[in-house]
This record gives C-alpha cells, structure tokens and sequence, in this order.
C-alpha cells in the first residue's frame, strides 16, 4: 500500500506516524511546501515574547527523525499542485521548478490554512513592516524584525486567537501596543459580559484597545500611519494582520471534491472526501459541531491530531469514526485565563434555539485555604437541561473548569450531570462543591422554577420601572453600587419587607448572585410575585458597565475580595466552612 500526504505539522504528521506504528511494509511519503514537517503553532507567539527561549523547542519532529524512526519518505519544499485522480496521481513542484508525478492508492489532504490578509489602501507601501504569523519562517521574520529594527509601537489588527497573543507578547517584549478589532468584542467566542474581563485584563496591562474600529488605510512613513474608519490614525513601526484563516482548498477544489458551505472540504465520519481514495484532515475540513448539529470549521490543534490518527486507522483496516468539535479552547491573556466550549449566545440566537442562561462567580478552591481566585463561569443550556455551552474566565482552574463542562457536553450530558459530577477534592485544589457543580446547582434552580434569573442587558432596560435591591453590606454598596439601587442587606430583609412595593418588579442583587438567590426566596415566599435575580451579580455588571465606558470596575470593598476574577482572602459569600 502507497499512502501519500499533503501537508505535515499536525494532521499529516499524526496520520503518518499513525499509518507506520499499524502497518510497517506500507509506503509512505509527506509533501510539505515549506521548510519544516512538524511545529508546535500554537507555541510561535511565545517564542516571539521571548517565553519560549529555544527556536528548536518548536520543532516537534524532523524530517530527520521521521525518516529514521518511522521510515517514512519525507519531501521538504515540495508542492502538490494538482491531483489526477482518475490516474490515482498527484504532480509535485519542487523548490527549483522542477515537477513530477507521484503515484498513490490512498492520499491525505493536509494542507491547513492561510492567514486573511484583506485589500486595504495603502498595505503594498507599507509591506515590509507587516506580518501574518501562521508558521515557523513567519516566527522568524518577525524575530529578525523585532531584533534589528528596534520597533517602539506594534499595531494587531484583529482581536481572535493569534491576535491576542500577539498583543500579550509583543507587550512583553516592551513594545507599545494597540489592539484593533473591527468587532465590539476581543475573542468572538465569548458573550460580551465575558469578553469584558479580558479588555479589563488588557487595559490593565497597557494594551490599547481599539474596538469596532476597521482599518481603512496605511500610510507610508515612520511611523506609518494607520487610517482607522473613525477617523483616528494610529501610529506603527511593526503592523501585525491577525484577521483569521480561510481553508486551502484550491488542491481539493482543482480535484473536483465536494466543498462545503462554510469554505471546508467536505469528508464524512471517517474523514473520507467525495472520492474515498482520498482522505482530509486538519483547519481546511468542515466538521459536525454535535451540539447544534451544523457544519463548522474548527482549526485547532487537538481536533487536527486526533482526525490524521483516524485518518490511518480507516486506511489501515480499521472502522475509526470522528465524532465532531465542539471547538473547545483557551487562552492565556496576561494573568487571566479565558475558555469556552460549544455554543454561545449569539449562536443560538442566529439558530433559533430555545435556552437559558446563568453566570456564576466561586472561588477556584476553598476558600479558607490561600491563594483562591474568582472565577466567572457562564452555563447555557437548553430547557430541557441539556448542556449546550460553556464559557470560563479567570487566573487558576480554568483549563479544568471547561475540560469538566465539555466532557459532560460530550457524552450529551445535562445540567444534572454537573451538579453531581464528581470530582478530586483536597482544600488546595478545589472544594466540596466545585465551580462546576456550583454552575450546575444554579442551572437547576432555573429549570425548577425556585430562581428567575435576569442578565444585565435585560435589568437595565427595566431599570427605570424597576425596584433594585441590593441586598449586600452598607461597605459594599458604599464602594460601588447600580445607579438607583436601594440597600437592605440580607439580614435585615424579612424586617423590612413593608419598604418594598408589592406591584413593582423587583431586581434583586448582591456580589456574585447567592445573597440575591435567598433574598428571592424570602421574597417569594412573603407574597412578592414580581422578583428576578440578577445573573452573575454585581461583578457582572459593574465590569460591564466599566467597560462600556473604558474604565476599571469599582475596588473591592473591606475584605469581601476583588471586583474581578482574582484573589480572595476570606470566605466569598454563599461559601460555607467544609467538612473534609
């Protein structure tokens, strides 16, 4: 059996070592168009803030190792450009211009995807100080760059993955930084009430944060000038363009294989195309999202490792099926960290699907042992209970909080599945109950009837022919409050149930949502009919609001702890001393 591939790094690299470990008389070659067969991507803007201090630590394998561990024929600067598949052959460009045919009986598409570089005024002038950052020889341009030119102000352009990173690294290595996103929002995952710590992160640490702005121009010079559509001009010795991927597919397309409506090549469970003798894998394939059933494109790492090793396993002999992404991912950003996984809201909304939402605030372990950070974890789900989405920020746990929330999504898991998911407890790690179940809880309250939650954007559009009612301490409210809002802290609450009108709707918050949960069961059960919970409390809404204005929320009053995800130094409310 002759298998060839196109394309090595993570999927044709995974295929092939997969191919050799099951069958060890099997032929097997790797075309790569560039100079390497196998990089970690995702660790190139940490090589470029200096994080990752060793360029070889990026090169997971050689061509040098593959050729002598796997026996496997590797073919550096060498380009497939079309593929006769009625000859079962594939012409090959090499590095001089040469070309031949390559014969196959199986072949694997691995050819990834190409940063989007748009048509902007001006870009061509200004060319030599621009940058896409996709694969190893980028990193090292922009490090030659960086190293010889001395830049003192970096322009990102774009705010999704590689753009933050970029921001983050680049700031690392003292440049001044400004961060354009034509989007109101950094990280296009996220809801905004999410996304609105990360820009708090990022203004906290310098970053420039230039949101629904789009670049119309570059001027030449030094600086070069870049023409936002505001009117506002930035000035930049290094520009970088972080405007996403798009799938190379011209190759597949060329062949005459089925592309999807999403941009990908289409290929079925056990990543076949339309031609079964030709397989594809990795950032240029459109994938099942088995949440919401939709065909999607999904250019991470694991998911592309995970597709070249079934790939082999179905060449092999082997019935391997792959069973979707629900795009789970995370991003460090400073000192937070910032996950989410499945569906977010403005996903529903474009489908149509009924849910309910719920933002919750625990400390990432107990909190009478030291160090605890706040997290701030959105749950959707359906009103059925099932899991359709999670979204995580915060310092510690985060990486554990969505691999939870996502293992339960992935065996069609409900939001009382997370309540009484079990997990390792010891005081330093987390507690007794833990982020997620404490997400899960409050998801079942909701589907119960015994809490009706309302969001931010929905409490300020009432707000004027609403009671708000903050049932935290006089410090608190002191320190910060929601403009109107009236004190009864929680303790005195049933003493002075005859202040509260019983014909009004009655928004109820506290710090992070449990106070305001016991506050409207009191109420509710003294005959108040109209009373809502505010989703995520006061950290939600005073980071938002800050945000909106492009200020720092309020600073935590007396000892309660920080007004983002960050230290506490006591019990947080609702949390109660455990019993180990």
């Amino acid at each position: 059996m002759k298998v060839l591939i196109v394309g090595g790094v993570a999927g044709g690299a995974s295929a092939a070592a997969r191919l050799r470990r099951l069958n060890e008389d099997a032929q097997i070659i790797i075309f790569e168009q560039g100079p390497y067969i196998s990089y970690a991507n995702c660790g190139l803007p940490y090589y470029i803030g200096g994080i990752i201090t060793k360029r070889n630590r990026l090169l997971v394998q050689t061509a040098e190792n593959f050729r002598e561990r796997f026996k496997i024929d590797v073919r550096l600067n060498s380009e497939v450009v079309q593929i006769l598949r009625k000859e079962k052959q594939v012409l090959v460009r090499e590095q001089d211009g040469s070309t031949y045919y390559e014969s196959y009986d199986k072949l694997i598409l691995s050819p990834g995807a190409e940063p989007v570089i748009p048509k902007i005024p001006g870009l061509e002038e200004v060319r030599e100080r621009v940058f896409t950052l996709r694969n190893v020889p980028d990193t090292d341009a922009i490090v030659q760059y960086i190293q010889t030119k001395n830049p003192n102000k970096a322009v990102v352009v774009g705010a999704g993955f590689i753009g933050l990173e970029l921001a983050e690294n680049l700031k690392v290595r003292g440049l001044d930084v400004a961060l354009v996103e034509m989007r109101p929002q950094v990280m296009d995952p996220l809801d905004p009430e999410m996304a609105a710590f990360l820009h708090h992160e990022l203004r906290q640490n310098g970053v420039q944060l230039y949101l629904g702005e789009k670049v119309t121009g570059f001027v030449p010079g030094k600086p070069v000038k870049v023409q936002l559509a505001s009117g506002k001009e930035l000035d930049a010795d290094f520009i970088a363009l972080a405007l996403g991927v798009r799938p190379r597919i011209q190759l597949a397309q060329e062949a005459g294989l089925e592309i999807g409506k999403r941009g990908g090549i289409v290929t079925n469970s056990n990543l076949q195309t339309s031609d079964p003798d030709i397989y594809a894998v990795g950032d240029a394939i459109e994938v099942t999202n088995p949440i919401s059933g939709e065909q999607v494109i999904v250019p991470l790492a694991g998911p592309a490792n995970k597709q070249g090793r079934i790939a082999a396993d179905h060449i092999c002999g082997r019935n391997s099926e792959y069973r979707g992404s629900m795009g789970n991912n995370i991003i460090k950003l400073f000192d937070l960290a910032a996950a989410s996984v499945g569906s977010n809201e403005k996903s529903l909304k474009a489908q149509g699907t009924p849910y309910h939402s719920a933002i919750v605030h625990p400390l990432s372990h107990a909190g009478y042992y030291p160090g605890g950070k706040q997290l701030a974890i959105k749950l959707l789900f359906s009103p059925a209970g099932k899991v359709l989405g999670g979204q995580v920020v915060g310092k510690i746990g985060v990486d554990k909080r969505i691999d939870l929330i996502a293992t339960v999504m992935h065996f069609g898991g409900t939001v009382w599945d997370l309540a009484q998911l079990e997990h390792a407890y010891a005081p330093p790690f987390s507690s007794a109950k833990d982020p997620v179940n404490i997400a899960g809880f409050v998801a079942e309250n909701v589907l119960a009837g015994d809490v009706e939650l309302i969001t931010w954007e929905e409490a300020n559009s009432i707000a004027k022919e609403s009671v708000i009612l903050d049932v935290r301490e006089p410090k608190e409210y002191e320190a910060g409050h929601i403009p109107g809002s009236i004190l009864i802290p929680l303790n005195s609450l049933r003493d002075r149930l005859g202040e509260l009108p019983r014909d009004k709707q009655i928004i109820v918050y506290c710090r992070v949502g449990h106070r305001a949960y016991v506050a409207a069961k009191i109420l509710k059960q003294h005959g108040f009919q109209k009373v809502k919970s505010l989703s995520g409390g006061y950290i939600t809404y005073s980071t938002v609001m800050a945000d909106l204005q492009h200020q720092s929320p309020p600073p935590p009053a007396g000892t309660i702890g920080p007004n983002e995800p960050g230290t506490a130094s006591k019990l947080e409310e609702g949390q109660v001393p455990e019993n180990n």
